[in-house]
């Protein structure tokens, strides 16, 4: 009876460490029993910041507080929902027994961007259980992601979200003043290559009204010269009685 004392005690003590290993992800998740498996879904940092590294918790075990779950390997998918953006993230171990971690701590690592609600559908099959079940965030299940310019000190930075947003915004406005830009820079060159083809025809015009004049004038000077005849300037004067 002695014997079997210590051995008993040891028993229960173990049993309590297990039972406080998972109690642990319990606080601001949502714990869901699905037939055989029992779920327990959240961040896996709270308080959880848009544009910091988080990760979707599965912590999954045996219904009715029975053993971890840890023999799931490419048979569960998450996808992560925010509005009418979807996103399939694979979902690893966060542990290993008897090394590290609490077994039956699954992850699924992103870097949500935008403060609000997220919604996590959970796929595929546990030990020959299909399970599809969807968790999303609230005041009773898990939290939301929060804006993390409530804690930004001293000065409050755009988020990387923010910034894309604007650059959004003012990307077609860019587009706007480089078209009409090109439209400017279009007529000035057309304006420029009329103005060039009026100084051009200008420069043949004169230089045809020079040429019809220096004609006139030549045939002027000759016509009172009789072919065959010399110029009274070449004749010799009369001789004298």
């Amino acid at each position: 009876m002695t014997r079997l004392l210590p051995r008993t005690l040891a028993t229960a003590l173990t049993l309590a460490a297990a039972a406080v290993a998972f109690a642990g992800p319990a606080s601001a998740h949502e714990r869901r029993t699905v037939g055989a498996v029992q779920f327990v879904v959240g961040w896996g940092d709270e308080p959880a910041y848009n544009g910091f590294k988080n990760s979707v918790q599965l912590t999954i075990s045996e219904a009715n507080g029975g053993a971890p779950v840890t023999d799931i390997t490419d048979t569960l998918k998450v996808e992560v929902v925010k509005g009418s953006d979807k996103m399939t993230v694979p979902l690893t171990p966060n542990f290993r027994v008897g090394a590290f971690g609490t077994p039956g701590d699954y992850r699924a690592w992103i870097t949500p961007t935008r403060a609000g609600a997220y919604s996590f559908h959970v796929t595929g099959t546990i030990r020959g259980q299909n399970i599809d079940e969807t968790f999303s965030s609230s005041k009773t299940t898990f939290n939301d992601i929060e804006d993390v310019a409530t804690i930004e000190f001293p000065a409050k930075d755009p988020s990387t979200g923010q910034l894309a947003t604007r650059i959004d915004r003012e990307v077609p406005r860019l587009d706007s003043a480089t078209s009409q830009a090109k439209d400017d820079a279009g007529t000035a060159r057309t304006l420029a290559l009329l103005a060039l083809a009026v100084g051009v025809a200008g420069v043949l015009v004169g230089a045809a009204a020079l040429v019809a004049a220096r004609r006139t004038a030549g045939g002027a000077g000759g016509a009172g010269v009789k072919p065959g005849r010399k110029a009274a300037a070449d004749e010799p004067e009369p001789l004298s009685r």
